[in-house]
This record gives C-alpha cells, sequence and structure tokens, in this order.
C-alpha cells in the first residue's frame, strides 16, 4: 500500500486525517487534494491511502480492493496509531471511500474509539461525502441513462488492471466475461466478486454495502449527499438508519451530483462538500488537542 502526506511544518502535534479515495480514484485525485488543502489551512496534517492497484503501480497481492474493503484501512489506522500516539485521528471518505469508512466504524462498533494500545481514539470523528449505501441499488441505478458514461470510463480502467495481471489473476476470476462486460454488475459478478471470496455480484454487494452497518456507528460522522447523485437514486438513501443514531449528522442536499457540490463564481470557487466534512472532522480534532493536558 501506498500513503501520500501533507504534512505540517510544525513543533506542536496537530492532528492528522486519513483520506480514502473513491473508485479507480487515488490519494492525489482533485478532491483529495481540495480536502489536504482546507486541513492544512486548519493546521492539520492529512495521509492519503491509495487503495491498492491506485497509486500509479500494480500492487503484488492476489487481491485488489472494493467497496467493502476494510482490513487495509484498519492496518493502517492501526500503523498511525503507533507511530502518532499523541495525535488524535480523524478520516474523511469519498465515494467509494466513504462506504469503506462506514463500514468499518460499524464494524469497530464501541471498538472503533480504542486506540492500538488502549488509549486514543481511531478515528475520534469521520466524515464520508457521496456514499453508495445501497450498491446493489446503486449498480441499478447506473445502468441508465447519462450515468453510463461514468460506467464506461471506469469499466476501462478497471479492465486494463485484469488484462495487466491477466497471467497472475487468470485462474482466481473470469477473465473473458470480465473484458466483455458492459456494467458495474457484470464485471463485480465476473471479477471483484470471485477474487475477493464473494459468490456472486449479489453476495458482495449485499455484505459490503454501508447502509447496514450505519447504527452500530459510535463517533460523530457527517454525512454529506446529494439527491440528484447518479451513483445513488435518492430513494435508497438511509433516513431512518440515520435518524436512529444521534451521532450521525447529515446534510442532504437536493442538488450537487456525484463529489460535486462546487459553488461561487467561476473565478472565486468553493468547494462545498470537503469544506463541510473538514470543518466537522477538524473540530473535533482540535478540542481534542485543546483538553489534553499542558495545552
Amino acid at each position: 500500500m501506498d500513503l501520500d502526506w501533507a504534512e505540517i511544518a510544525s513543533e506542536r502535534p496537530s492532528g492528522l486525517v486519513l483520506v480514502l479515495h473513491g473508485l479507480e480514484g487515488s490519494a492525489r485525485s482533485k478532491y483529495a487534494f481540495e480536502i489536504y488543502r482546507q486541513l492544512t489551512r486548519r493546521g492539520v496534517a492529512a495521509v492519503g491511502l491509495n487503495f491498492r492497484s491506485c497509486s500509479g503501480e500494480l500492487n503484488r497481492g492476489r487481491r485488489l480492493y472494493h467497496s467493502g474493503e476494510t482490513e487495509d484501512m484498519r492496518y493502517v489506522l492501526r500503523v498511525l496509531r503507533e507511530r502518532f500516539p499523541d495525535r488524535p485521528i480523524g478520516a474523511v471518505g469519498v465515494s467509494l471511500g466513504g462506504n469503506v469508512l462506514l463500514k468499518y466504524l460499524g464494524e469497530e462498533g464501541r471498538g472503533a474509539g480504542v486506540g492500538a494500545d488502549g488509549s486514543g481514539v481511531i478515528p475520534m470523528a469521520a466524515a464520508a461525502i457521496s456514499v453508495p449505501y445501497d450498491l446493489s441499488a446503486g449498480a441499478d441505478y447506473l445502468e441508465r441513462g447519462f450515468a453510463r458514461v461514468y460506467v464506461g470510463r471506469l469499466l476501462r480502467s478497471l479492465k486494463a488492471k485484469v488484462r495487466a495481471r491477466v497471467d497472475e489473476l487468470g485462474s482466481l476470476l473470469d477473465v473473458p466475461r470480465s473484458l466483455a462486460s458492459r456494467t458495474f454488475w457484470e464485471f463485480d459478478d465476473a471479477a471483484t466478486a470471485p477474487l475477493h471470496g464473494f459468490a456472486s455480484a449479489k453476495e458482495y454487494y449485499q455484505r459490503s454495502s454501508s447502509n447496514q452497518f450505519l447504527a452500530d456507528i459510535t463517533i460523530p460522522t457527517r454525512l454529506i449527499h446529494a439527491a440528484d447523485d447518479p451513483f445513488l437514486p435518492a430513494t435508497a438513501l438511509p433516513h431512518d438508519a440515520i435518524r436512529a443514531n444521534a451521532l450521525l449528522d447529515a446534510h442532504f442536499t437536493e442538488r450537487g451530483g456525484h463529489v460535486g457540490f462546487v459553488t461561487g463564481h467561476p473565478w472565486s470557487r468553493r468547494y462545498w462538500a470537503e469544506e463541510m466534512a473538514v470543518t466537522f472532522v477538524s473540530s473535533h480534532l482540535t478540542a481534542s488537542l485543546a483538553a489534553q493536558p499542558g495545552s
């Protein structure tokens, strides 16, 4: 795994935020750089986790990454706590990365606030932008209208990775079906599911969708989403689960698209979602630092 760092030049430890990117993005995607910029302006360092195969270099492990794979995030958070025991840690996830983050938080439950040494918080606050809460509903929705443009571009990138490692992965997935796929469902059924131990795309979606983990999140978490997001129908938004958990701070808008939310003038743009996510997480980290002895 490759990590990208946005550090702060300061003698005093700052907070640290783990950033998780979206499908076939990277820790150097434009929205990730905007999150780093917003964080460093507030005196908070950041580290971007490149999911396996997304840093520009294909990983050597047999598996890649997917919407429900939380073990790499769990490992990185453990390492961050060991290396930076004095820093409060937060997390921001975007799209697929947001689904991974919310699933992880739900899996950890009350253990989400316990550090590797039994103290501290990993993470202590989080934010998730444009999450595909229901992966099955999202895959169906992406087969309609203009959204198919996104699908085609992302599938080309995924298929290129299959081709590049066909000698190593060919026995683990259905190469012909993978390369012939025209929808996410077809690709996930032929490649993602068998490569990562799922019986089918249906099982992969059922077990990996973050909507079922929201009730178990035990740290303050901001959710940012637009009703016109082409990756998920508005009817699939988990309103009931959000209302049932007081720690979830939902900001759902009518418009904003998928990881969009741009406001202001063309010569003076504001990236609203990134700003909302960073403001929420950094305020919790700053409050934690201020409460430390000697502050």
